[in-house]
């Protein structure tokens, strides 16, 4: 399962930036992953400075 990005997201683009398939974009004001695109390798979790994604 992908993972998803909550309503805590700052839209920083940490996660965006470190994401090796490009799964994550900018869109309605905050990033929203792909999750047909995910492939859960948990980089943008460890990226994510304030613990917005979840998965």
């Amino acid at each position: 399962m992908a993972h998803t990005i909550n309503d805590d997201c700052t839209s920083c683009g940490a996660c965006a930036d470190v994401c090796p398939v490009e799964a994550i974009s900018e869109g309605d004001g905050k990033y929203e992953i792909d999750a047909d695109t995910c492939t859960d390798c948990g980089a943008c979790v460890d990226a994510c400075p304030v613990g917005a994604i979840e998965g």
